[in-house]
């Protein structure tokens, strides 16, 4: 029987169990995203200062650990292609599985470490963060370096993040059932519940890759024993140069010259941007702007839609990529942004039902574009690979230095977005009262009752502008990018050649 459903699994399409990596990810990166700030503040009882301290280490090694790892990972590809000196395309991808296949259990691990108190709070918090984080970007960078690796053609490419996206959608639903077991007196079930993810999570890493692995073996075969003949064809030859090894400040130079890399990282940062500030905002528009016009219940379902609908509307995006290109639809959805935030301004925010529909739709497409944007990236490195005539692609190092510029737009949007809340109204949410600022900001007004109208103002404005100035930048930006139509298909055939 064993045997039977792993002949089964065996004959499952390649992408298919590429996009099954997605699941056991946001089965449990979902989870951690909604429970691990709750869990230490409220069960662990972590202090203030201990807790940025761990925010501040945090920021600074999310920031520096992707290009640090990526640059690990594909410094042996930078140099400039040398005759007889390429390293073949199966074996970068059986490498690369390699490090999924270990980093993938360890990730899970590193998920369990948060829910069992074993250390000092503010030292557990600084630790898991770190180690989590270290695994988490491991994987995302082995994942998303296969997308360039394993497909050439777009078509092929929207393929593999089709299923990415239905296996995420998939994920998320661990963040409905989470509901039922999560009570901070008792920790015993959630925990237990964690394990089960984990458990999961580490079994379906093991066994996709160990597939991928036999699956690229049994079809690179063929090109290996080609490779093989070619090399006794060519012994005869006059023995090649030793290549130069690229130096990092080379490759930075390299990508300072790389005129879409540069206007694609100033989009991406403000995409970021706006991802996080939806996220960390969301409850606070629901607060502010809904709380006395809907019912708990509607409310939570805003929030759960918006963690699943963006997977699902991906579906549909993908299948546009296919037919219009990956440039026109992402800069459609900037158009649409635009649009909506617009009409949102004029109706104002009496209009309940609208501004309902508006809430969700603005995360749901933020959130669809940035699962866009990895296509994107995958077509930068190629790119990159065709302009520099490197020997192989550094797939995992170009999505490592795309991290490095655009993460800085997860701190900067709870920043940017609570200054610009507290200098227009005086609400500061890190207090507890945080109306009585409100109030002495305004003593003309008698209680902070009173003041609720232009607190509720200053959301809407927030909830408006920040989307309509984000939707301007990037449209400027996006217009500058030129990698998309024949330039693409150049590109793609100048890869095809090289490799």
């Amino acid at each position: 029987m064993g045997l039977r459903l792993l002949a089964c699994l065996f004959h499952w399409p390649t992408a298919v169990i590429y996009g099954s990596l997605s699941l056991f990810v946001s089965i449990l990166h979902n989870v951690f995203l909604l429970y691990y700030v709750d869990t230490f503040v409220s069960v662990y009882k972590i202090d203030k200062l201990s807790f940025w301290i761990g925010e501040t280490v945090f920021l600074i090694w999310n920031s520096l650990n992707d290009p640090l790892f990526g640059w690990l990972s594909d410094r042996v590809f930078l140099s400039a292609q040398q005759p007889g000196a390429e390293i073949s395309s199966p074996k970068v991808v059986l490498k690369r599985l390699r490090v999924l296949s270990h980093n993938g259990p360890l990730f899970a691990i590193s998920f369990l470490a948060f829910w069992v108190a074993w250390a000092h709070p503010g030292l557990q918090f600084l630790l898991c963060l770190c180690m989590y984080d270290s695994f988490l970007t491991m994987v995302d960078l082995h994942h998303n370096a296969l997308l360039a690796d394993l497909a050439v053609s777009a078509k092929d490419r929207t393929s593999l993040n089709f299923y990415c996206s239905l296996f995420s959608a998939i994920g998320s639903l661990s963040v409905f059932m989470s509901y039922a077991v999560w009570n901070k007196e008792d920790f015993f079930s959630f925990r237990i519940f964690c394990i089960v993810l984990a458990l999961c999570s580490i079994t379906g890493f093991t066994l996709s890759t160990q597939l991928l692995r036999q699956r690229f073996e049994a079809d690179g075969k063929v090109k290996w024993d080609e490779e093989s003949t070619l090399k006794e064809l060519c012994i005869e030859k006059l023995s090649v140069p030793q290549e130069k090894r690229i130096t990092l400040a080379e490759y930075l130079q390299q990508l300072s010259r790389h005129r879409n890399f540069l206007w694609f990282v100033c989009m991406n940062l403000i995409q970021v941007f706006h991802c996080h500030f939806n996220s960390n905002f969301f409850p606070l528009f629901l607060e502010h702007l809904l709380s006395d016009q809907i019912s708990v219940s509607t409310g939570s379902f805003l929030l759960g839609v918006s963690y699943i609908a963006p997977h699902l509307n991906n579906l549909y995006f993908l299948s546009l990529c296919r037919r219009c290109g990956v440039y026109a639809v992402v800069r459609g959805l900037f158009f649409l942004k635009l649009a909506l935030s617009v009409v949102m301004l004029l109706a104002g925010p009496d209009q309940v039902y609208l501004l309902c529909i508006f809430i969700a739709s603005n995360r749901v497409f933020t959130e669809g574009t940035c699962k866009l944007l990895n296509l994107v990236v995958t077509d930068l490195v190629d790119e990159d690979l065709v302009l520099n005539r490197r020997k192989q692609a550094a797939s995992a190092l170009l999505f490592g230095m795309v991290a490095l510029v655009t993460k800085p737009g997860q701190t900067f949007a709870p920043l940017i977005g609570t200054w610009l809340l507290c200098a227009y109204t005086g609400y500061d949410i890190f207090q507890r009262n945080p109306l009585s600022n409100v109030v002495s900001a305004q003593p003309k007004l008698e209680s902070a009752a009173a003041l609720e109208p232009t607190l509720r103002q200053g959301c809407f404005y927030l909830l408006v502008f920040v989307p309509i100035t984000c939707a301007l930048l990037q449209l400027l930006s996006w217009s500058q990018f030129s990698l998309h139509g024949k330039r693409l298909q150049r590109v793609l055939a100048s890869k095809t050649v090289l490799l």
